[in-house]
């Protein structure tokens, strides 16, 4: 028989899958400036390369107002950023 037919085959892998870095909201209070790009993302150590696609997940606290700019948010990222009096803006791409 065949080897193609003795391999077991299972799953399904979607090809069009995007993957997100996922950054938490208590490494982002760690930062001192008002807007948190992904330079400085990049510079403080958080994400490997500023190519990469952004998810803010909102795990911890941030406390004084920032903008905030990412590809994704959670929805309770979003309710703790805009609560703290700054903006969760939407990269494209």
């Amino acid at each position: 028989m065949p080897l193609h037919r003795r391999v077991p085959k299972r799953g399904f892998t979607n090809i069009f899958r995007r993957e997100y870095t996922e950054v938490n909201l208590e490494k982002i209070g760690k930062i001192t400036k008002k807007e948190v790009k992904l330079k400085d993302l990049k510079a403080a150590g958080i994400i490997k390369k500023e190519s990469e696609a952004v998810k803010i997940l909102g795990r911890g606290d941030i406390s004084s107002s920032k903008t905030v700019h990412a590809h994704k948010f959670s929805r309770s990222a979003l309710k703790k950023i805009e609560k703290a009096g700054g903006k969760a803006v939407l990269i494209k791409s």
